[in-house]
Formats: C-alpha cells, sequence, structure tokens
C-alpha cells in the first residue's frame, strides 16, 4: 500500500485540493467508477465540483456509494438525496452510470442486490470488484462508510455489501464492506474537524487500540490510500 497525507487550512481548502484530485482521475481515465460518501465535507466538494469543473466530462464516469441509509431516496437523511441536490442536478451525466443504493428496498434484499451490481458492472481485479476511487469519510468514534466499532466484524465480511445497524438509534444502513474497499485502486479519506483529532491521531501513529476502529482497517492491498486532512483534524500528528 502506497500512503499519502495531505495537510490542509480548513475544510474548505481540503474540499479544493480533493477536487483538484478527482479532476486528474477523471481527466487521465477512460472510464472510472467511484464510490461516493456522504457528511459535511463531501457536501462542500459536491458544491465545488458543480460550480466550478464544470469542464469535466461525466460521461465515462460511473458514480456509486459506499453506504447508504435505509430511506426512501427523497428523505433528508439519504446520501443519494443529498448527492443529487449539489451536484446530479447540476452537471450532466448519463442516467445509466448512476447506481443508487435503495434504501428504500428491504435492507437484506437490497444488499445482496447491491452487491450482485457492483459484481456485473465493476471492472474486476484479484478476482474482486475494483472501484478506482473509494471515497471515504469518518466518524468521531473511527467509524467509516456505515462500518461501526461496535459491529466491525462487518469489515472481514465474505460478502461485498452487508447491512449495518446504527449503534445510536438502530437507522439500518446498506454498506460496502473492507473486502472492496481494500482491493480499489484508489482510496481517500476526507476528515475535518476537530472532533476527529483523537481517532486521526491514533490511526495515523498505530496506537494499539486504533484496531478496535474500522477506519483504521483501510489499506488499499494493491492501491494508494490518500488522507485529506484539515489543521483541526491533524492537530495531534
Amino acid at each position: 500500500m502506497k500512503m499519502e497525507l495531505n495537510l490542509f487550512k480548513d475544510k474548505n481548502e481540503v474540499a479544493e485540493k480533493f477536487c483538484a484530485y478527482l479532476e486528474n482521475l477523471i481527466t487521465v481515465r477512460e472510464a472510472i467508477y467511484i464510490a461516493l460518501s456522504g457528511g459535511s465535507t463531501p457536501k462542500i466538494v459536491f458544491d465545488r465540483l458543480a460550480q466550478n469543473y464544470s469542464h469535466l466530462d461525466w460521461s465515462h464516469v460511473h458514480l456509486f456509494w459506499g453506504d447508504e441509509r435505509c430511506v426512501p431516496p427523497t428523505h433528508e437523511d439519504s446520501n443519494y438525496k443529498m448527492t443529487v441536490d449539489h451536484l446530479l442536478s447540476k452537471i450532466v451525466i448519463p442516467k445509466e452510470n448512476i447506481h443508487r443504493i435503495k434504501g428504500e428496498a428491504p435492507p437484506a434484499e437490497e444488499a445482496e442486490t447491491y452487491g450482485r451490481l457492483l459484481e456485473r458492472v465493476l471492472p474486476k481485479y484479484n478476482g474482486m470488484p475494483q472501484f478506482d476511487l473509494v471515497m471515504l469519510g469518518m466518524g468521531s468514534d473511527g467509524h467509516t462508510v456505515s462500518i461501526f466499532p461496535n459491529q466491525i466484524d462487518l469489515w472481514s465480511s465474505e460478502k461485498w455489501c452487508e447491512v449495518a445497524d446504527h449503534p445510536d438509534n438502530g437507522q439500518k444502513r446498506v454498506t460496502i464492506t473492507g473486502k472492496v474497499i481494500n482491493n480499489a485502486r484508489e482510496v481517500a479519506f476526507l476528515v475535518t474537524g476537530s472532533e476527529k483529532q483523537e481517532k486521526v491521531t491514533e490511526i495515523l501513529q498505530n496506537k494499539p487500540n486504533s484496531k478496535l476502529y474500522p477506519a483504521a482497517l483501510v489499506a488499499p492491498d494493491y492501491g494508494r490510500l490518500s488522507w485529506f486532512l484539515d489543521e483541526a483534524a491533524a492537530e495531534g500528528i
């Protein structure tokens, strides 16, 4: 695994630098398969892409989601809705290139269905579906996608997708698993805010208890891991 650490002033600079990184990936590849993340920093990324990167050719970009809350696509909690509001409604991209997780479907059924979609649509590497880029966030508890510390066994599932339960409210979510993430060509963490500082420090300094956090298990077997951090999140490293 190759790892790059990128430190920036604030979440706006993180978003701008990530957009430039993404522009390069989209420009140099004939077809590109991306798993998107939800969250406040990706929202800024999507706004900047829509406003400042209209020159990008989205016709060869296929968009997926790393996880989704089990709600309808019009619900305010939906990662898909957030992406529509801040990006998809403002760019020209073929409908057939948008591969959403159907949060309104029965969770276990949709996890199987989405896993089959990944198997069918994504290129294969090492006998497994391979994303060109998996975009990740990290919670203050060290979770990533929708794999939380109390369900860390989901990370090593043999399936491409699993159903997770939020530890506080019990909300069900469909999430890709560690096998898919660590088979990607590129994985990028976008982590901002002082509330993330403790876990960022433990993970990047490889503290013994860091392996209790799903985010610490992100280690692309044959690809590159890039961290995009603001000063607040990186203060302890």
